[in-house]
């Protein structure tokens, strides 16, 4: 009976480890993604960068090979929100180097992509505001780690109604924006006011046919449990994720800072690609 009985047992292990191979994975062990460790005063965070945004992906990798990360500081930490990093005239290896500064002011072309949400331990890039940057493309090296909070049902519905009445305003005051520049080309002096009511019509047909911004089944799920900051899902391109090291960035975010959301004393960092 013995030597059945081992057999058995043995088939009983290779089936289940045939089953268990067959399930979901998760998107590090499915995709091959690049894991990186931030390196703080706090601790370190573990990391990984999204194969679907590739521009910031390899971008993030650029900036570390070339030592862009090391020694910059957390410059903008807002308790319940975020904490930002990667200015990289904060780093040790910025001397007031021209090609560092031309570097500053390149720009990443976004990558939005309704799967990556702003969730707690989201990394996505910083940019600057949408009137001076309407593509919403992102800064070259400052990125922002979510802390966020988790929001109750109620409080998605009132979001994605703000989200919806943005969104509809900035198409207005794009419709108006370039009918007044088509004006100045013209050699005429443009009224705002004026062309609001002149586009009355056009105006009230946008807002109609605007979809209104609904939160999806895995937004809610995620913002009402793990908590994040809902409110920036397509406005900012995710590109990776925390996986190790959660406690840290809550650490980060509870320091004390000044007037401009700036540390009072230096939280330093760099980041290591994992090979």
């Amino acid at each position: 009976m013995q030597p059945k009985f081992f057999l058995k047992l043995a088939f009983i292990v290779l089936l289940s480890t045939l089953i268990s191979g067959c399930g979901p994975k998760s998107k590090q062990e499915n995709n091959n993604v690049i894991n990186i460790t931030i390196e703080t005063d706090f601790g370190d965070i573990k990391a990984f960068l999204y194969n679907q945004t590739p521009r910031h992906r390899d971008n993030f990798v650029q900036n570390t090979d070339q030592g862009v990360y090391d020694g910059v500081i957390f410059h903008r930490v807002i308790e319940n929100f975020m904490i930002q990093s990667g200015d990289q005239a904060t780093g040790i290896n910025f001397m007031g180097d021209i090609d560092m500064l031309k570097k500053i002011e390149k720009v990443v072309d976004a990558e939005f992509n309704n799967e990556l949400i702003h969730k707690k331990g989201a990394i996505a890039a910083a940019r600057m505001a949408d009137n001076v940057n309407p593509l919403k493309q992102s800064s070259s090296s400052q990125f922002y780690i979510v802390q966020g909070r988790v929001f109750t049902p109620d409080e998605l519905n009132q979001l994605a109604l703000q989200k919806t009445e943005n969104a509809k305003n900035i198409a207005v005051n794009k419709l108006i924006m370039d009918k007044a520049e088509k004006m100045i080309d013209e050699g005429k002096n443009p009224n705002l006011s004026e062309l609001h009511i002149q586009l009355k019509d056009t105006i009230e047909i946008i807002k109609l046919n605007l979809k209104p911004y609904i939160f999806t089944e895995e937004q809610i799920n995620t913002y009402t449990t793990i908590g994040g900051t809902p409110h920036l899902d397509g406005d900012y391109t995710v590109f990776g994720e925390v996986v190790e090291g959660f406690e840290v960035i809550d650490k980060i975010a509870a320091v004390k800072t000044n007037a401009m959301d700036k540390p009072i004393s230096d939280v330093k960092m760099k980041v290591k690609i994992i090979k």
